[in-house]
């Protein structure tokens, strides 16, 4: 799926990737300031979540609960030196939960990732648009 939009289309964007049905786990690429973290916001909100949403940049995970209580992860992997630090946070027991899971910057943790994912790309166009792929 390949979507080009704007930010306020952002909304309908979103409903369109949770209807495609993707892999819980998904993970997140782009350029910073892409706007993964302003689309995961929407994602959570599609899905449900009416608390505040914000990047997990320093506790590098936030958790939201979201319709029918679902639980959705947010990561940002960032800051992160090394696998063995998301293996201390417990990342294996986030990703094989079978709740959502929305990992920015998984290449950090690359070996860790679940063969079952859904990946995201999200690209800024020139034009202040973006380009967003789903495989």
């Amino acid at each position: 799926m390949e979507i080009t939009f704007s930010l306020n289309e952002i909304s309908n964007v979103a409903e369109l990737i949770v209807a495609a049905k993707p892999n819980k786990v998904i993970l997140f690429n782009g350029e910073m300031g892409a706007g993964k973290t302003t689309f995961i916001k929407q994602l959570c909100k599609t899905l449900g979540v009416n608390e505040a949403t914000s990047s997990p940049t320093f506790s590098l995970v936030n958790e939201y609960e979201a319709a029918n209580n679902q639980i959705i992860y947010h990561f940002d992997f960032y800051r992160l030196k090394k696998e063995t630090e998301a293996l201390d946070m417990g990342v294996d027991d986030y990703l094989y939960s079978g709740n959502w899971c929305f990992i920015e910057w998984a290449e950090n943790i690359a070996n860790l990732i679940p063969d079952n994912h859904s990946v995201i790309n999200i690209e800024a166009l020139p034009d202040g648009k973006r380009l967003l792929k789903l495989k």
